[in-house]
C-alpha cells in the first residue's frame, strides 16, 4: 500500500450513495461522476485515495487483510462477519433495523425446530440462542422474502428499511430485532502506520455528524 494515500473499501449498493455525499461533506474532493463509474478501484489522487468497491458482506474482508486501509460497512456485516478491525465511528447513514417475518398465517406454537432463511445466519443464530430457541438455520444470498412463500422456511430473518418489499411478498414483521447503521472501520495495523491521515478522516466525518449533516 503506498503510504502516501488512504485505500478505502466501500459497500457497492444502498449504502454507497450515503457514504458518498458523508465524504463530500467532510471536504474530499470526489468527482461528480464518481458515483456513475462502473469500475470497481477509482483513484481520486486529489484526495489522496483509491477506493475499492465491493460487495458489503466483503468489505470487512478487504480491510481485515490490509488490502483496504479503511471501510464503510454496516453494523449487519460487522456481527455477522466478526473481522478483526477497529469499529471507529457510526456514521448514522442508511439506518434501516434488522427483522424476524413470515407470512400472516404463521403460527409460532405450531411449529417444532422452526426453519430460519437469512443471509445472516451467525447474526440470526445468536439471537435465537439468547432467547432459548432452537431453530434450523437455511442460509440464501437473495430473496429470502421467497423462502416462506415456497415453503422452504418458517420465518426469515432479513434487512428491513421501509418494509415495502416484505409487504408487497405477502410477509409481515412478527419481531424487531435490532436497529442498524453503518460504520467506519480501520484496519489495526493501519491504524498505526497512517494515524495521521486515518485520524483526519475520523475527525472530519465525526464533524459533519455533530452538525447532523450525517443523517441523510
Amino acid at each position: 500500500m503506498n503510504e502516501e494515500r488512504l485505500t478505502v473499501a466501500m459497500p457497492k449498493g444502498r449504502i454507497f450513495d450515503d457514504a458518498v455525499d458523508l465524504l463530500r461533506k467532510a471536504g474530499y474532493p470526489l468527482p461528480p461522476e464518481f458515483e456513475d463509474s462502473r469500475k470497481l478501484i477509482i483513484d481520486v489522487p486529489e484526495a489522496s485515495m483509491q477506493f475499492i468497491l465491493a460487495k458489503p458482506m466483503d468489505v470487512p474482508t478487504y480491510v481485515e487483510h490490509g488490502v483496504a486501509d479503511v471501510g464503510v460497512a454496516g453494523k449487519d456485516v460487522m456481527i455477522e462477519e466478526k473481522r478483526d478491525v477497529y469499529e471507529v465511528l457510526d456514521l448514522k447513514i442508511s439506518a434501516c433495523y434488522m427483522a424476524v417475518a413470515a407470512l400472516p398465517s404463521y403460527k409460532a406454537e405450531a411449529e417444532i425446530s422452526p426453519k430460519i432463511a437469512t443471509k445472516y445466519p451467525n447474526l440470526a443464530n445468536e439471537y435465537f440462542r439468547q432467547k432459548g430457541e432452537q431453530v434450523e438455520m437455511i442460509k440464501l444470498n437473495g430473496s429470502i422474502e421467497l423462502a416462506p412463500i415456497v415453503g422452504l422456511a418458517d420465518r426469515i430473518v432479513d434487512i428491513v428499511s421501509s418494509g415495502a418489499t416484505l409487504r408487497e411478498n405477502g410477509l409481515e414483521e412478527i419481531e424487531t430485532m435490532m436497529p442498524i447503521t453503518s460504520r467506519f472501520i480501520v484496519n489495526p495495523v493501519s491504524y498505526r502506520t497512517k494515524a495521521a491521515m486515518i485520524d483526519d478522516m475520523v475527525d472530519r466525518l465525526a464533524a459533519v455528524l455533530q452538525k447532523g449533516a450525517g443523517h441523510v
